[in-house]
């Protein structure tokens, strides 16, 4: 028999500021401890060097980290121009250099081509899998590899400052699977000087704000006590991006035991993606069709 997992059933967000030296899967590993909890996971990867949101799903909320992985997200990073490195940021080695440098006007000309949808080709150094190992594995033994292109969408991408003539500070918005370094990368193949990364910051990410993350020191301060729990904030955030409906006494049975069950809903179309709700509280997520939620995803609370 397999046994259970420690700890508590806790289920909500715990949005974490996340600072630079630190990775992701590490910042999960705290939290999971500092609040005991069983089951824990994080919406989308921030490099170790990166900084801002890392919203850490626990328990039930689990079950909404692709609606956050989906939803747009914001960065705030600066691009050193004039040098590529082989990570395509600064903790790489330096392999090409020049002494060209753009003028605000060509900066500002060149980042209309990184808006809408656009192809971008990952860092050899990412964690993209290569038939079947990743990519920055392949990349520190030495291997001689391709890696595809694939599509990003990107909202909205402007230059936010130029401190100096080697640093630009550009803000983007775009959707899932966005590599910042690989903007930084071709930006500065685009203007002929070379670029890398060499600050990176998540401003928000969905629903979830970076000045409204919890610092680890807070987190470590605060760790297996009950005043952490308080910055908890619901799962239902984790579904802000949908629909919600309303579900009748008898639909909340049949949907809580995986049924399609009865909701009332307005301006949902048939087929959309929703969830229900009993006063508020999420019970599952599912295709709105004919009256009735079909459900997806359940959750046990």
């Amino acid at each position: 028999m397999a046994r259970k997992p420690k700890g508590r059933d806790i289920s909500g967000w715990l949005v974490v500021d996340k600072p630079a030296g630190l990775t992701s899967t590490a910042v999960v590993n705290k939290v999971k401890w500092a609040l005991d909890a069983k089951k824990a996971g994080h919406a989308g990867t921030l490099d170790p060097e990166a900084t801002g949101v890392l919203a850490i799903a626990l328990g039930e909320a689990t079950k909404t980290v692709p609606y956050i992985t989906d939803a747009l997200k914001a960065y705030r990073f600066t691009v050193r121009l004039g040098q590529a490195t082989n990570t395509d940021d600064a903790e790489g080695e330096v392999t090409d250099e020049s002494d060209a440098r753009p003028t605000d006007a060509q900066i500002k000309d060149a980042l209309g081509a990184f808006l809408g949808e656009i192809m971008q080709v990952p860092p050899r150094f990412s964690a993209v899998k290569i038939d079947g190992e990743r990519a920055y594995k392949r990349a520190r033994d030495g291997e001689d590899f391709e890696v595809a292109a694939r599509p990003l969408w990107v909202e909205e991408i402007v230059l936010a400052d130029r401190p100096d003539p080697d640093h630009a500070v550009i803000e983007m918005t775009c959707g899932k699977g966005g590599y910042v370094r690989s903007v930084a990368r071709d930006l500065g193949r685009a203007l002929g000087c070379f670029g890398h990364v060499v600050t990176l910051r998540r401003t928000w990410s969905g629903p979830f704000d970076a000045e409204d993350g919890v610092s680890m020191e807070t987190i470590e301060a605060l760790a297996r006590g009950p005043d952490l729990d308080v910055h908890l904030r619901p799962l239902e955030e984790g579904l802000a991006d949908l629909p919600m409906v309303a579900a009748t006494p008898e639909g909340v049975a049949r949907l809580k035991n995986g049924n399609p069950g009865m909701v009332i809903a307005s301006g949902v179309e048939y087929g959309e993606e929703c969830w229900a709700a009993e006063d508020g509280r999420a019970i599952a997520v599912g295709r709105y069709k004919a009256g009735e939620l079909h459900p997806s995803r359940v959750f046990n609370r």
